[in-house]
């Protein structure tokens, strides 16, 4: 699921390859609370999938630390001039982002 969601992002060029990856993300957040709850993983690591923000709240500020984290460059990231992956990068940083 990793890499069909990285593919996503990757696409990311306007608004409906940016639903596309919504799409993919909102499936990869489902699929690993269907395996949350039937695995029932430590709750000191990381989701299977490797959500460490499983709730909305956690998410978005894992977004927004992601990006005030990486104000002079982030590390290991080519910044995307197309504004639609810019948000599609934020997002997907807010699944694994601490």
């Amino acid at each position: 699921m990793e890499r069909q969601l990285e593919s996503a992002r990757d696409a990311v060029v306007d608004e409906v390859s940016f639903i596309n990856f919504l799409n993919v993300l909102s499936a990869d957040w489902f699929a690993e609370t269907e395996l949350h709850a039937a695995l029932l993983p430590s709750p000191y690591s990381s989701g299977i999938l490797g959500w460490k923000n499983g709730n909305i709240g956690a998410f978005l500020n894992a977004s927004v630390r992601w990006v005030e984290n990486s104000r002079n460059g982030p590390h290991f990231y080519e910044v995307s001039i197309n504004p639609w992956r810019k948000v599609a990068d934020i997002l997907l940083m807010g699944k694994t982002y601490e």
